[in-house]
């Protein structure tokens, strides 16, 4: 029995080994095959895979659907640019930062690292609210969170630029650096499944009743997964801002919140695979219906599809999906070697 139990533990380590396995091939592939803009492309993907595996530590685990974490990327991407930004670039557009954050100059990592844990300690204070909800009303009451976020951000024009762009953020997160954050978040995503929270976590999913006739504080795992999720959502805003060089809080609203949902529920809102796998097929299909909406040239003619296209094909995938794999392309299983079995 002891031996059965080793090989089923080996066994669910495999997942996050081969799903790390499969995003370096990815990105072996575009480097060598590609040019700069695939090259930056495999960067947003992996930024999009960090922020995605993120979310589902907290909602693959818990069931509840959270419309909020758009916002911890918001605050990830503004404390890394508060703490990276050169003091001349500070003065010119973030006037009112606070005197040490008007003369910090960070290093990338530990500022990412810094910006993840704010969006954490951020989490752990709102999480406390919100996780009192259950439900339709805990998703309506993060949606809630993002819109304060949001008008925070946008009107606080002294320390985040308010509307205008904030520039002149280091791009140092190319596709190696994203690939070596979103690995860990993988890593990450693999452990919590796996530990006793979120093994606990998962049994509230199924049956919230015999969860707490069993003793499981629900209310305290769920804000451990949000906690833990925020961190990485925090980390992934950060390598947004570096990846792109410049920041504006529409960055963080509707479209990133409703593009990640799209990728984790066409992957498989039930596993760790399923998030992972959604990112990678929904980038690969936005990167060339981007690249036909441009235009395609076939001989003489150039074909390309009409601007907004983009929107409307998602959206049929999206539906095509729920109808036909409602439980996501991978059907919510998860990828893994089988040890020691029959």
């Amino acid at each position: 029995m002891a031996q059965t139990h080793k090989q089923k533990r080996l066994s669910a380590w495999s997942t996050p080994i081969l799903l790390i396995a499969i995003l370096v091939v990815f990105t072996l592939l575009v480097t060598l095959l590609g040019d700069k803009s695939l090259a930056r492309m495999a960067a947003q993907t992996l930024i999009r895979v960090t922020f995605v595996v993120g979310l589902w530590i907290f909602v693959g685990n818990s069931g509840l659907v959270s419309f909020g974490h758009a916002g911890y990327m918001a605050i990830g991407a503004y404390c890394s640019a508060w703490l990276t930004l050169r003091p001349q670039m500070k003065g010119m557009f973030l006037p009112d930062l606070w005197p040490y954050l008007a003369t910090a100059e960070w290093h990338g990592f530990p500022a990412a690292v810094a910006s993840g844990l704010l969006a954490a300690v951020i989490a752990l204070i709102s999480g406390a609210a919100i996780l009192r909800l259950s439900g339709i009303a805990a998703s309506i009451a993060t949606f809630a969170f993002l819109a304060i976020v949001y008008t925070v951000y946008s009107s606080w024009e002294g320390v985040t630029g308010a509307t205008s762009s904030v520039v002149g953020l280091t791009r140092y997160a190319d596709q190696w650096v994203t690939l070596g954050w979103a690995s860990v978040t993988v890593l990450a995503a693999a452990w919590y499944a796996n530990s006793a929270s979120g093994l606990a976590l998962r049994a509230s999913r199924e049956d919230e009743v015999a969860a707490d006739a069993s003793g499981i504080n629900m209310y305290g795992h769920r804000l451990i997964s949000l906690v833990v999720s925020a961190f990485f959502a925090g980390v992934a805003g950060a390598l947004f801002g570096h990846s792109l060089g410049v920041l504006n809080t529409n960055s963080f609203y509707l479209g990133i919140t409703f593009i990640t949902l799209a990728m984790l529920v066409v992957g498989g809102i039930g596993s760790l695979t399923g998030a992972v796998m959604g990112v990678l097929v929904l980038s690969i299909i936005i990167e060339g219906l981007v690249r036909m909406e441009r235009g395609m040239e076939i001989g003489e003619t150039t074909l390309a599809l009409p601007t907004g296209a983009q929107e409307i094909i998602i959206g049929i995938i999206m539906i095509l999906v729920l109808i036909l794999r409602p439980a996501g392309l991978t059907g919510g299983r998860e990828l893994r070697l089988r040890i020691g079995g029959r």
